[in-house]
């Protein structure tokens, strides 16, 4: 189960660097594990520690309360490179449960939705806007799709309808699938399922 998801107000943190990759938001190193937990304290690890593992305190992912900064905005080609689902289990450990980009790797937006982190693609104009309003908390409301910052206009944005349904619902793919078992077993038990005929 997922935490489900229909509106979300918070603070974005802005990291503007274009082409932030997979192996920056969770180096190689760290992808042993095959459980999330934990995976937060090394998201962006090299941009965060020093080589003897203490913090940097420059680092604005160590500056920030991470309950307050569920928002990330990204560069463009957030998340490009090497296909590993670490990447958002490490932002959603992290504490982010929105990343807004003009540009997000495809496979990285399908790993994503996957495990309840929500990516959305923004123009450079919405983009900007956010980056300049960064103090002002914003609202992601899936149920309508639309981002919503203080007094300014909404932006509506696109998410695939089934992954949208399911974080709703707080679901992944599998629990989808399990709360229907009845329904699927019902229309199974109706199925015809002769032996085919032998060619002869």
């Amino acid at each position: 189960m997922m935490e489900p998801f229909k509106t979300l107000t918070s603070k974005v943190v802005v990291l503007s660097q274009a082409n932030i990759d997979t192996d920056q938001i969770i180096p190689a190193r760290f992808l042993t594990t095959t459980t999330r937990d934990g995976l937060g304290d090394q998201a962006f690890y090299d941009w965060r520690y020093e080589a003897d593992g203490s913090r940097k305190p420059e680092a604005i992912l160590n500056r920030i309360d991470p309950a307050e900064h569920r928002i990330l905005l990204g560069g463009p080609n957030f998340a490009c490179g090497s296909s590993r689902e670490h990447a958002p289990w490490a932002l959603l450990d992290y504490g982010f449960r929105v990343v807004i980009s003009t540009e997000i790797a495809d496979i990285f937006t399908s790993n994503a939705l996957k495990n309840g982190l929500l990516p959305i693609v923004v123009s450079q104009q919405v983009w900007d806007d956010l980056a300049q309003h960064q103090d002002q908390p914003v609202t992601i409301d899936l149920e309508n799709n639309r981002i919503q910052r203080g007094n300014a206009e909404p932006v509506a944005f696109k998410v695939d309808a089934f992954a949208r349904q399911c974080l709703i619902d707080g679901v992944d793919t599998l629990g989808w699938l399990l709360a229907r078992d009845e329904n699927i077993s019902a229309f199974e038990a109706t199925r015809n399922d002769p032996q085919p005929e032998i060619a002869r």
